[in-house]
């Protein structure tokens, strides 16, 4: 074989290996995956927030104003055993309760501030919730399909209504949202390339300020050994949608109060999913709104302006611990 035909071959050779890299070897099925009695512990935490604050001349303060932070945060630690999987990759998990720290605020007054690993906190009625357990049906795309049975938890926590909060934690809708991962894509679209895009829709309510609808675009930005681990990693960036423009038209801000408000938001977030494992390492979304009115008492002139300054925060962020 001549010189040339070698160093075609190896020419070739080397444009195929950049070819595999680049595109092969950065395609990833994006989905979980379960194996019987396989146990995996996570740290959940989740903020709710919102704010009110007055920013123009305190002697032009309406006397009934009160304006501070109200919301909560909540960090949980779990287990999640997967006891069966089904033919189409469904998952029965049973979670256990380990750790609990709840905090709760209103215009700025603790109203809560509960620690499981505290002794002083073990009476409170948070504290049954530590060693309970629950089940629930997991689809591999990261859906939590039914809550299954969560009976004995509830009857340790009570009903009495110093237990609300509890109570309240073991609702089912709340279940489904604390253990749901909703970046991952659809069954039929989670075989992607790096810098492939998928979404999906998430609607927020804010009173009486009405509710927007975004929808939260994910990317594919890279896959990468971390730790021994072939690690995929997307971001997410939301825009606001018109999907459901026709649905919450009559709860937008309208009238008076979109003339009054400028508003800024940010929301945003980050996939690592363990593609060898099939288990999320962590995944966060972020949003932050706010909603800033000037001269909202219609100030003298050169003088300081009046400012009202509203603002939302909402966090959801679950990581990987054992």
């Amino acid at each position: 074989m001549s010189q040339a035909k070698i160093c075609g071959f190896a020419a070739s050779a080397v444009i195929c290996a950049l070819l595999l890299t680049a595109g092969c070897a950065q395609t990833a099925t994006l989905a979980l995956k379960f194996t019987p009695d396989d146990v995996t512990a996570y740290k959940l935490t989740t903020e709710r927030e919102r704010s009110v604050i007055w920013e123009g001349p305190l002697i032009k303060k309406p006397k009934k104003f009160v304006g501070g932070h109200t919301g909560n945060r909540i960090e949980m630690t779990f287990t999640q055993r997967i006891k069966s999987v089904d033919d189409q990759g469904n998952a029965v998990a049973e979670i256990t309760i380990k750790g609990l720290k709840y905090s709760a605020k209103v215009k700025d007054n603790i109203v809560l501030d509960f620690d499981s690993s505290r002794e002083k906190d073990r009476n409170n009625p948070l504290g049954k919730l530590i060693g309970q357990s629950y089940t629930i049906e997991i689809t591999a795309s990261g859906e939590v399909s039914k809550v299954i049975d969560v009976s004995s938890a509830r009857t340790a926590v009570g009903s009495a209504s110093a237990n609300q909060r509890a109570a309240r934690l073991l609702l089912a809708e709340v279940i489904k949202e604390r253990h749901s991962i909703p970046a991952l894509p659809a069954a039929e679209k989670n075989q992607l390339r790096r810098d492939d895009n998928w979404s999906s829709i998430k609607t927020f309510s804010f009173d009486w300020l009405g509710s927007k609808t975004y929808e939260k675009i994910y990317t594919l930005k890279k896959i990468k050994d971390i730790d021994g681990r072939r690690i995929a990693i997307a971001e997410m960036n939301a825009i606001p949608s018109s999907e459901k423009a026709k649905e919450l038209h009559k709860e937008q801000v309208t009238g008076f109060f979109s003339k009054l408000f400028d508003t800024t938001e940010i929301y945003n977030g980050e996939l690592r999913l363990g593609l060898t494992a099939g288990k999320v390492e962590k995944y966060f979304e972020k949003f932050r709104s706010e909603w800033i009115a000037v001269d909202i008492m219609s100030p003298e002139e050169n003088k300081e302006p009046d400012t009202l300054r509203i603002s939302a925060t909402r966090l959801y962020c679950i990581e990987r611990i054992d």
